[in-house]
């Protein structure tokens, strides 16, 4: 079994990938479709365009050198609203290996060590695996509705985890 690297930052090649493993996950378990896939493409895209290292993170997970996972961290409003935990994802060929708990804690180190007062995420119902590892992690659901903003009628979710100041 190949090791996995939690490399920080960008590399070339791996916003692509990010949102290809976004797609090729949620098209074949959930049925999105071009709408989701331009939508991650485009907010990731911006988030890139806007990082700025004193606040947001960027993390992949590799193996091999190529990306099977990722998570972000975008502190732009994390003073008001809380770090914002986004595109958090592993591969299927590396679920059970460890990678989504290591992206996890990196991430929540990081905020911890800025003193963010706080990290959120959005989700919807049905992600058992991710919700398991949010929830290992401190989360908990603090709102959940109908609703559409991944182009398909969903139970939205958010899930916060508090962090002492």
């Amino acid at each position: 079994m190949d090791p996995v690297e939690i490399r920080e930052g960008w590399l070339p090649g791996s916003l692509g990938r990010v949102i290809e493993l976004h797609e090729a996950y949620y098209a074949e378990h959930w049925g999105f479709g071009a709408f989701f896939e331009a939508k991650v493409a485009r907010e990731l895209a911006e988030f890139i365009g806007r990082y700025d290292a004193d606040r947001d993170r960027f993390w992949t997970a590799s193996v091999e050198g190529r990306v099977e996972g990722s998570v972000t961290i975008d502190g732009v409003d994390a003073a008001r609203e809380g770090a914002h935990l986004r595109w958090f994802i592993v591969s299927e060929g590396l679920r059970g290996r460890g990678a989504g708990h290591r992206l996890m804690d990196t991430a929540v180190d990081f905020c911890r060590k800025q003193r963010y007062p706080r990290v959120y995420l959005r989700t919807f119902a049905g992600l058992h695996a991710a919700r398991h590892l949010y929830e290992k992690a401190g989360f908990t659901l603090v709102e959940e509705r109908r609703g559409s903003q991944w182009g398909t009628e969903v139970t939205e979710q958010r899930f916060e985890l508090p962090l002492p100041g």
